[in-house]
Formats: C-alpha cells, structure tokens, sequence
C-alpha cells in the first residue's frame, strides 16, 4: 500500500498500535479523535460559527477520553475466529455489527467469523466506556481498524519469517495468507506464533476507502438470526444460580419513601416467597417465580413518606417553566416578527425490554449483571454504596432491548444491589411497566421561545430561549465536562446542562444575530436524556419559525431554506428529498406536506413528511387506540459522512421517524400529583402499527467524508420538525403543545395504590 492519505487524513496514512504479550496474537490501540472541520457558507447578513459547529459533544468525548484511555484490543484465536471486546453497550443500534464490520474489512476476514461482544466494566477506562451522544462509530472508527490492520500485518510478516518469502508478497483473503499459489497458511494457525511475549510498538497502514469489499456496504446485523429465533440473551434471559425473581412495590409519589410495613412477616408466609426487605424507595419482594412476587407485591400493607415532586402537575411545571424563560435581547425595531412559543411534554423513554439486572452481594464483593451504557460510574457509585472497594464489585454489560436514554442511568443495578445486600442472597430484579413510566426516567417538560426578525429580505436575528425542568446528567458526561473544562469553546460558569446543550445546538440557517440558550429549572423529578437530548424539541421549534418567516416573506419553505443554508451538505441532502419526496405535488384540501432540516453529529439529514389532517382521518374509530391525524408518507435523506453500514443507517433512520411520529403527534405522560398518570404501554400511546406511514424512504447519501457522524439519533428532530410543518399547512394554523393530543386524557389512569392490599382484584393487576 502506499503512503497517501485519503479523505480526512484517515485513509492510507501510517497509524499506530501495540503487539500485546498474549497467548495467541493480540494487537491494541489507545482510542483517540480527529477533530471534524466546521462547515462554510455565504448569505446577505452572515451568522457566525457557532460552538457546535466548530467543536460539538462528540468531540468534546473524544478529548475526554483520549488522554486517560486504556487499550482495546482485537484477538486472533486457533479456531480461525477473531474477538473483541467493545467498551460501548449494545442495545439494539447495531453497533456490535458495525464494529464487526470494521474488523473483517481491515483483516480481510469474513464478517460471521468475527465475534463482538460489550466489555465488563474496566476502570482503567476512565471516560472510555460511556455508550452515548451518537459517538460510537465516530470514537471507534480508527482505533478499531488501526488495531485490525495491525493484526493482519503480524499474521503476515510472521508467515512470511516462517516461509522464508518477503512479506511484500504474500496477500491475505478470508483469513487465509498465501504465497502465490504455493503456500498458505490460516490466520488461526499463525496466532500463537504470531503472538508477543512482550508489548511492542507496530505500525500498519490503513485501507483506503477505494479497497472496502465490508465497509459502506449494506450488511445484515450480525446477531440477527439470534433475534428471529429467541437465542439472543438479554437482561432477563440470564440464569445465575441462586437469583430468583425479586419485584418492588413502589410508593405512589415519585422518589416516595417507606414510613412502615405493617405486615411484612405474613407477605414472607405467602406461597413461594422467600425474603421481603425494605430499600430505599420501596418494598422488595423475592420469590420462586415473578408470579408469586407480584401476589406479595399485592398484598403488602405500606404507610408512604413524601417523594419529591409530590403536590407538582403538568400546569404547575409549565406555570414554572414561563417564569424562569430567559429574556430575549434583540429589539423588533423597525422590523417585522415571527414570535412564537411551544411547549414539550413529560415523555417516557421507557425501552420495549422493561428495566432489569441481576446482583450477587456478599460480604466482601459484588457480582451485577444489567444493560448500562456507562459502567464504570455504575460500578463506583455501586461500590460506594455497597461499601466495597471498586475493585470487589464486577459488573458485566449486558444487551439491552432498547435504551433511547435510559441505560445512562444504573438505577436499576444499584436497587438490585441493594435488595441482594440486605437479603443476603442473589436477587434477579425485574421492575413492572408501570415502575418504567412512573418511576423511571423520562424526558423533562420543556418550552421554548422563538423570536425572529426581518426586514428587507432578509433575516435579521434569530433567537431562541430553551427552559426545561432539571436534566439529570449524573452519568459520566457530567465529569467529561468537568475534565475538559478548560478545552471547551464555551465561557462562564454553565451548567452541565447548559454545556452540553451549547455543544449540541445550532441554528443551520444565516439568520443575522443567532443566539440559543437554555435555562433549568431545578425540580427534582427522575430526568434523563432522551433520544437525541434537546434537538427534537428546539429543532421543531426553529423550523416552525423558519415556515412562518417563509409564509410572511412571501416565498416556498424550501426555496426558503435553500437560500438562507450555511451548510452545503444540509442543501444537498434538502435538495434531494425535495426531489425524491415529489415536493410541491398537488394534494386535496387538509393533506399537506413538511419539511424540516438538522445538522448533528457531522451529519445533516433533510426529513420530508405528508400528513392527512382531514375529519374522516381524523376521527376513524380505532380499537383501544389514540386517533388522530397520520403521517401517510415519509422520506429521510441523510448524510452521515461515511456510511459503514447502509442498513444499519436506514434502520437507524426509520426508528428515528417513528420516534418522532410519537413526539410530535401521540405520546406523552400526564404529571397530576407528583406522579405520571400513565401506567403501561396501552395508556401510553407510542407509534402504532395504525399510524406509521405506508409509505417510508430512507436514502443514504454517498460519502461525504472520510470519517462516519454519529447516526443513532440524528434522524429524530428533522422528522419531529417536518411532521409538525406539515400538521401547520395542512390545518392552516401552527402548533404550540406537543404532542398535538396532549390535551386530552383519553384513558382511565391504573391505580396508584390498592384500595384493599389483600384483595387479589385490586386493579394492580394492569400495573404488575
């Protein structure tokens, strides 16, 4: 190969690994970062770069991690089989077969032979182990095929000592290394003569992006066949000896507490159960089946203490949120306006798989199983509370059945910890639906002000005010901001908040004097970053403007938007789905079209959307379902640099609308006395087969960089955005509450509390 860099400096260029001492061949890299370059255009009245587009979230990840990072290393095995072990969690992304597919191109290695798994938590880490901020593929892309190069270069250079032949002419093929056509030898026949006794120093030399047979090519998920046919073990699926099914019954309040048990001894006297211990906001219950647990659960007799939001609702927080909204600075003189304000619902991220972990305590260590996204801060804060050194407690990630946010928190493993540690045995948690939606974290109420000005032409300034109830970032990259304070391209005393709101939002648009701000307001409700953080909500906000300020200025919204682009990628990604999505075409009277635009990630996906608002639609009578208007066609056109696997990317495309398609149009929680009226998936009304296009495009843009953005949440806002632009023309009036039926309760909330703790039909039976 030659030495001659390609795209972004990555392609052919020298890079650096280690040759471990290992039984068989082992090569590690230190993660590391390139930062991306901002992005460039011209308009009439100029908006400045702003912090995100010269240094965003991914970025400030990258810089955390680099200095303190360990190694990760590939292993080359006898059986012809490659492993690695990824310090990132799996949880349905598909990035175990993105990093697979990074492997088997660079070792020229058929892709089922390499195995992928997530790593236990290893300390030595640091900020190296945090699943999050769509910065996977973006951390590991060279890191991992730097260690992969390198491995197939010591396969090579070692047969070629053995056989006696310059290294230079031997090729490599489907894990094979041959001399022409007289020697070859298996890459597992060569690992343990391949392998160091020492760590040493090597150099390879990186693919460029002209020989990729793996890479930017559609790949199916590597554990798909495990999935279709129930093999694939999650949480849940795991049998340690000795854990039996444990369950919590949960005060009525968020973050109650547990003034007494008054029968305690009779629930331990129930058929199968064995243990029943007050924790820190419940009661436990373990049981020879999770049946058992829910009758104990049932039956328990509990006075509650307060929690912490207890006496808050939906119009207490939304009255809050009003009065600490940041004041706008640009004076409308001599102009005109666009002011707007729209407000954002309590929203579950609550996954599919219900939040689950298994914990062995003894007395001098711990053993826990769950799906967590940063266990290192799970293992610490578990130690700490177990009174155990970090180094007695073992945590082992395991593949989680959805997250969207959820899995940066460890909530679950610590209850599970602690439940184990006072009943003195291994418990296997399971927390029901109702504890998800209730007690679990969710998205905060949130509203945001948009004002913009113009004159002339042109758009003069272009401010937003982002308030929020209190986002808890106490889970990693809270300490990532505080380890790269002095690196970052932001000034004054910001909250964690505010930081990482700053390195995730920018207006795409010259819009004159832009400014962007968020303010919290601190209610102690259990918060947590959804899918895609902030965007969704001030995305949908800004291109809501961004209609309006084309309807006042007498132009089409995407010629709009085309001519007030600073980034060329956005223009080409809109200008694309502008043609792919026919826009303009001719629809009846309350269909209309959306478009909505993002940049994130270093990625740019434009988002267009045909939603049918007429009565007949709206109204049709659907079983146990929310009605409402439908999204009946959908088009993503997304660029995320370069695409590693096409199909991953318009998978990750199409949960991206559906999630959006709930934001924008169905679910929500309803917050009435300090606790969530939802209950369960049939009251809280996520995207259902009945209102998911019948029609969905997704197209990947060729490569646009060397290097891939991040993708796992870069689809939500323009879909949230477009889906609301579209709801605006088809009605003829813009939307400021979200989801659109928020306002109506259209279900029986379950019980908070039984009526009669020993009644077997007290109605907990919808909650259990």
């Amino acid at each position: 190969m030659a030495d001659t860099a390609g795209p972004e400096g990555i392609g052919r260029r020298r890079v650096l690994a280690y040759l471990l001492a290992a039984p068989t061949l082992a090569v590690g890299v230190r993660l590391g970062a390139d930062a991306a370059a901002p992005q460039s255009a011209q308009a009439a009245v100029p908006t400045l770069p702003q912090p995100e587009n010269l240094f965003d979230l991914g970025d400030m990840q990258n810089l955390a991690a680099a200095p303190t990072s360990g190694l990760i290393t590939v292993r080359v095995h006898e059986d012809d089989t490659v492993s690695f072990e990824v310090p990132r969690a799996e949880v349905g992304q598909g990035m175990t077969t993105a990093v697979a597919m990074m492997i088997a191109e660079e070792m020229d290695l058929p892709l089922d032979r390499v195995r992928v798994t997530s790593a236990d938590a290893r300390p030595e880490l640091l900020m190296n182990q945090l699943t999050g901020g769509s910065n996977s593929m973006r951390s590991l892309y060279v890191p991992v095929r730097t260690a992969a190069a390198v491995a197939r270069q010591r396969l090579v250079t070692t047969a070629a000592a053995q056989w006696g032949v310059p290294a230079g002419r031997l090729t490599t093929k489907d894990g094979v290394v041959a001399y022409g056509t007289t020697r070859s030898a298996t890459y597992g026949s060569l690992a343990k003569a391949a392998a160091g006794t020492v760590t040493t120093a090597l150099t390879a030399r990186l693919k460029d992006p002209s020989e990729f047979r793996v890479l930017g090519t559609p790949q199916g998920r590597v554990d798909a066949r495990d999935i279709v046919t129930g093999r694939k073990k999650y949480g849940m699926d795991l049998q340690v000896p000795g854990a039996k099914p444990t369950m919590v019954r949960r005060p009525p309040t968020i973050n109650g507490t547990v003034v007494a048990v008054h029968n305690a001894d009779a629930v331990r006297a129930m058929p199968g159960i064995t243990d029943v211990a007050t924790v820190t906001h419940g009661v436990a219950v373990r049981g020879e089946t999770f049946g058992q647990c829910i009758d104990g659960l049932r039956a328990l007799d509990v006075t509650w203490g307060p929690g912490t939001v207890d006496g808050e609702s939906d119009a207490t927080v939304l009255a809050k949120l009003k009065a600490a909204a940041l004041p706008m600075i640009v004076p409308p003189l001599l102009t005109k306006k666009v002011d707007a304000q729209f407000t954002f619902a309590f929203a579950s991220n609550s996954p599919l798989e219900p939040d689950n972990a298994i914990a062995d305590v003894r007395a001098d260590r711990a053993e826990i199983w769950a799906s967590l996204k940063v266990p290192i801060v799970a293992q610490r804060e578990i130690a700490t509370r177990l009174g155990l050194p970090q180094s007695a407690v073992t945590v082992h990630v395991v593949d989680g059945g959805g997250s969207f946010g959820r899995h940066l928190f460890h909530d679950v493993a610590a209850e599970a910890a602690e439940i184990s540690q006072k009943m003195g045995k291994p418990v296997k948690l399971s927390w029901s639906r109702t504890d998800n939606f209730r007690q679990g974290r969710t998205h905060p109420m949130c509203i945001s002000r948009v004002r913009a000005t113009h004159a002339l032409g042109n758009v003069l300034s272009f401010e937003q005010r982002h308030t929020s109830s209190e986002t808890d970032f106490g889970h990693g990259l809270g300490e990532m901001i505080t380890a790269t304070a002095a690196q970052l391209p932001v000034a004054g005393n910001l909250t964690f908040a505010q930081t990482i709101f700053t390195l995730t939002q920018s207006s795409p648009y010259h819009f004159g004097v832009t400014t962007q701000l968020l303010n919290e307001v601190p209610l102690k409700f259990n918060t947590g970053s959804m899918r895609n953080i902030y965007s969704p909500n001030v995305a949908c906000a800004r291109e809501l403007v961004v209609d309006e300020l084309a309807r006042q200025m007498g132009k089409d919204p995407v010629a709009f938007r085309r001519e007030f682009l600073r980034d060329d990628r956005l223009r080409a990604v809109l200008d694309k789905a502008a043609e792919a999505g026919e826009w303009g075409r001719s629809l009846p009277a309350g269909v209309a079209q959306g478009i909505g635009l993002h940049a994130e990630y270093r990625g740019a996906v434009a988002s267009l959307v045909e939603i049918d608002c007429r009565p007949e639609t709206v109204n049709r009578k659907i079983p146990n379902a929310v009605t409402g208007p439908r999204v009946t066609r959908a088009l993503m056109v997304v660029d995320a640099g370069f695409p590693i696997n096409p199909r991953g990317l318009e998978a990750q495309m199409m949960g991206g609308l559906n999630d959006a398609l709930a934001m924008a149009l169905t679910s929500s929680l309803h917050i009435k006395d300090g606790i969530p009226l939802e209950g369960s998936w049939d009251n809280y009304f996520y995207t259902r087969q009945w209102n998911t296009p019948p029609e969905l495009k997704v197209i990947v843009m060729p490569p646009t960089t060397g290097t891939p953005a991040g993708a796992g949440e870069l689809g939500v806002a323009p879909a949230f955005a477009a889906i609301a632009c579209a709801y605006a023309r088809a009605t003829g009036a813009m939307p400021t509450s979200f989801p659109i039926n928020h306002g109506t309760l259209s279900f029986t909330p379950p019980p908070l509390e039984p009526s009669t703790p020993q009644s077997p039909t007290d109605g907990l039976d919808r909650a259990y």
